[in-house]
């Protein structure tokens, strides 16, 4: 475990923290007004390897070579010079530190990070931090890297958790929930939606399936996963055979046939690795879903109904209460699915690139 201390004065910032991977919806933006909850668990660290926040230079100001130094194929908007590895805890694990009233940024409802750091050091006044916690993003501090530095703590230091014992004790994450928005002149407001961290693995994984499919059709599971990805992998790719297949595999799951093209799989959420099948199946091309995705997808949780009472007799089974479901079909975040794209150099490719710029210059397609 580790604690964060201030490079400046050694003061510590932070509790005693564990290094996990960076969620996929690190940096989604939510709807509008929505009230999202933080985005790591207390007592948990991740590094977010790319630049975060301001300054911003628009894409006629880069220089194709150095994008592509930065890792970026594909046209994007703007690109952050803000310094990369910045250090994304929760907020409750933040010590030490003060607000900075004027670094308020461009926010509504809270704090954005526009201004930059937003938080000093209360003993040497250095700004050390960006606390985000505006509407529709998700809540986090994000330690800047040139003014923290990480120290390793005494204590007992647990070894990642095995990918069977992953499979049996890991948490479901549910891909409905009710969504809280700051509300207007009537107060706050609920409703029930697809979860955020769902769009944005849709997204993630939707760009990787499309990297799959080599620019075949592409067939994936019935169910959970076929409402997820099949309708808007129908409208990207053409129409036609032969179909690429794509099946879930993982622990727990039965080996995959040799001639699968594509596997969903989970990564391990304490180390970020990727899990990978034994042969034949090793030449599949893996796409990469969060762990708590991904048992859901492998094993939904069913729904029961519920026994009657009163005048119906107590061995029939009734449809009331319905389950919960969104009015609408699933969507993928489009930012998730671009910032995953551009960094792949096969999106140089030309019909992918038509995907990116169509996608870039137009708001219709109603799968994101």
């Amino acid at each position: 475990m580790f604690v964060f201390v201030c490079a400046g004065c050694g003061a510590e910032l932070t509790t005693p923290l564990s290094q996990v991977s960076l969620p996929v919806h690190a940096r989604q933006k939510y709807g509008n007004g929505a009230q999202l909850p933080v985005l790591m668990e207390s007592g948990t660290f991740a590094v977010d390897p790319d630049p975060w926040g301001g300054p911003w230079r628009m894409w006629d100001e880069i220089d194709p070579g150095e994008a592509e130094a930065r890792g970026i194929y594909a046209p994007v908007y703007a690109l952050s010079d803000g310094t990369p590895e910045a250090t994304v805890i929760a907020p409750g694990d933040i010590r030490g530190t003060r607000l900075i009233p004027e670094k308020r940024g461009g926010a509504c409802c809270g704090l954005d990070g526009a201004d930059g750091p937003n938080m000093a050091c209360a003993t040497c006044d250095l700004p050390v931090a960006v606390r985000v916690d505006d509407c529709s993003l998700w809540q986090a501090v994000r330690l800047s890297p040139d003014a923290v530095h990480r120290v390793p703590v005494d204590g007992i230091h647990t070894a990642p958790l095995s990918w069977s014992e992953l499979a049996e004790k890991g948490e479901k994450t549910p891909p409905f929930e009710p969504i809280s928005t700051w509300g207007g002149r009537l107060g706050s407001n609920h409703y029930w939606s697809w979860s955020p961290q769902w769009v944005a693995v849709a997204g993630h994984a939707l760009a990787h399936l499309l990297l799959a499919s080599q620019g075949q059709p592409v067939r994936v599971p019935g169910g959970l996963t076929e409402d997820v990805f099949q309708r808007a992998l129908d409208a990207l790719l053409p129409a036609g055979a032969p179909e690429r297949r794509a099946v879930l595999a993982g622990p727990g799951q039965p080996s995959p046939d040799a001639g699968v093209d594509i596997l969903l799989v989970p990564v391990h959420p304490q180390t970020g690795q990727t899990w990978t099948p034994a042969s034949p199946t090793a030449s599949a091309y893996l796409v990469p879903l969060p762990l708590g995705v991904w048992l859901w997808l492998a094993s939904p949780q069913p729904y029961f109904p519920v026994p009657a009472s009163g005048r119906i007799p107590q061995d029939v089974l009734r449809d009331d209460p319905l389950p919960l479901l969104p009015n609408y079909l699933s969507r993928a975040d489009r930012e998730s699915f671009l910032h995953t794209l551009v960094r792949v150099p096969a999106v140089r490719s030309p019909w992918l690139r038509t995907i990116v710029d169509n996608l870039r210059h137009s708001t219709s397609a109603d799968f994101f």
